[in-house]
């Protein structure tokens, strides 16, 4: 393949039902550590709505909330761009030590070394709390339908992002686009593509800062492309293995 898609990502079909079994299992974990993060989203929007309905100007309120959406989106290009992939070297003072590791190593194990990682796929509760407990006191120091509805849709497009990226890693289809999303995100974990595709709910700001993939790698990420994806069979052992070697020698 000229674009030369990462075997161990695209081009596998396990032969053994334990790897199958293996993969249903870690979606299970990441679905487990979405549902709290999910719930507590939604109940604080519940709360912001309940004020936001009793305050002088809700329709102000609607529209605050709704740029959350692109507001979040930029927060998500530009974290996942520049945060991560070894950009934050550890440092001996105590914040860059922990930067670091919350950071560059987080990101980089479920980047290249646990791309099926449950655990690795999003973060959960405890890791958005501290932030939110900072965010939220302070856009209440402003009117509900400003910076407190501003941060409910930044919120509630951060949940929406981090079940996209749960599904881009384990949900199946037929439908041609969301599989053709889910090579473009897979790609993006080898590490050809890592410094691409960095928006993972919209593509509009790696077209708008030049991050989006050449156009070789798009016409063989695509099922429509000229280029058939060759399909190995291996065991659950020769993936893992295939995993390790691949990204470690990248």
């Amino acid at each position: 393949m000229s674009a030369g898609l990462a075997p161990a990502l695209t081009d596998y079909r396990p032969i053994e039902a334990s790897f199958e079994a293996y993969k249903r299992g870690q979606s299970s974990i990441a679905r487990r550590r979405l549902y709290p993060l999910t719930v507590f989203s939604t109940t604080y929007l519940f709360i912001v709505t309940l004020f936001l309905l009793n305050s002088r100007d809700p329709w102000l309120g609607i529209m605050f909330y709704l740029a959350g959406v692109p507001a979040w989106t930029l927060v998500e290009y530009l974290s996942h761009r520049y945060l991560p992939h070894g950009r934050v070297p550890p440092g001996k003072s105590f914040l860059g030590g922990l930067l670091h590791e919350a950071l560059d190593t987080f990101h980089r194990e479920q980047h290249r070394e646990r791309p099926f990682d449950g655990r690795h796929i999003n973060g959960d509760l405890k890791d958005f709390l501290p932030l939110f407990f900072v965010a939220a006191p302070f856009s209440f120091l402003l009117p509900v339908y400003t910076l407190p509805a501003l941060l409910a849709g930044v919120v509630q497009s951060y949940v929406g992002e981090a079940w996209a990226h749960y599904f881009l890693h384990f949900g199946k289809s037929r439908n041609r686009f969301f599989r053709y999303l889910k090579r473009c995100h897979l790609y993006h974990h080898s590490q050809r593509g890592i410094e691409n595709d960095c928006g993972i709910t919209t593509g509009i700001l790696d077209c708008v800062f030049h991050t989006q993939y050449p156009k070789p790698v798009c016409r063989s990420l695509s099922e429509g492309g000229g280029h058939a994806i060759r399909v190995k069979k291996m065991t659950r052992s020769e993936a893992l293995r295939l995993f390790r070697e691949r990204f470690k020698q990248q």
